[in-house]
């Protein structure tokens, strides 16, 4: 006869993965207390279909239910916010550049990083999130977005090349001429 291996029960389960549930959703809302509610609503949600939970991976499973309410509730609240991506190579900022000294006041690593993030559009921001700061392997958070592997990958790097663009923009002012614009210049 085969054993049956006992399933965790829900607190044993689910509740270990709230911070995590909690990142990911603070992340992808861009408020604390947004994402205090739809922890709630996606830990109410995974309470109820605990039942149909066959073992497995927990945290991806949770991780999978915040992703989706998340979106759920962002479709409802905000439903412009994702409608066309701000391309701020076309509308640079009127603010004039910072002097050096207000960079170094400024340049505070977790501050910096944190306002990068925020930046991204979120599905770049989400894939960070689950990789960078969650931990995720590639198939988890192909499970979780519903995205194949490699999507996820490729989404990866354009993410951390978006973050690269964000940060070093952020640091540098403006972007540096391109070499043939100072060959131009000196022509």
């Amino acid at each position: 006869m085969l054993e049956q291996i006992p399933l965790p029960n829900f607190e044993q389960a689910v509740l270990p993965h709230l911070d995590a549930a909690y990142n990911l959703a603070r992340w992808l809302t861009r408020n604390e207390h947004d994402a205090e509610d739809i922890v709630q609503e996606a830990y109410l949600r995974a309470f109820r279909f605990f039942a149909g939970f066959r073992g497995g991976d927990a945290r991806a499973w949770l991780l999978k239910i915040v992703r989706n309410t998340c979106y759920t509730w962002l479709h409802a609240n905000r439903p412009l916010q994702e409608a066309t991506e701000f391309d701020e190579d076309l509308f640079p900022p009127d603010a004039p550049a910072p002097t050096p000294e207000e960079i170094v006041l400024h340049n505070d690593r977790g501050t910096l990083l944190r306002k990068a993030l925020e930046k991204l559009p979120s599905n770049f921001r989400e894939v960070l999130i689950l990789r960078e700061l969650e931990g995720m392997s590639y198939r988890e958070i192909a499970n979780i977005t519903g995205m194949p592997a490699g999507t996820v990958m490729s989404s990866l790097s354009r993410a951390r090349g978006r973050l690269r663009q964000v940060l070093t923009g952020s640091t540098n002012g403006d972007r540096a001429p391109s070499s043939r614009g100072m060959m131009d210049a000196n022509a």
